[in-house]
């Protein structure tokens, strides 16, 4: 199973360059304090390093029908 990562926006894009606003919506986050679960990607890794001054990131522990 792939490794997930939770990504949340706490700064508004409000006064950021549109390529930035455009990157977090298609992290597929609509509005402030919103996360979101992606699977971890270079590409994904990308998009946030773009943006890492907006969201704060948090990786997930995903457990697997009733694994401990």
């Amino acid at each position: 199973m792939a490794n997930k990562i939770k990504i949340t926006q706490v700064r508004s894009t409000s006064g950021h360059i549109k390529k930035q606003r455009e990157t977090i919506r298609a992290l597929g986050i609509k509005r402030l304090y919103q996360s979101v679960e992606q699977n971890d990607t270079p590409q994904i890794r990308g998009m946030i390093e773009k943006v890492n001054h907006l969201v704060k990131v948090e990786v997930v522990n995903s457990v697997k029908g009733g694994e401990v």
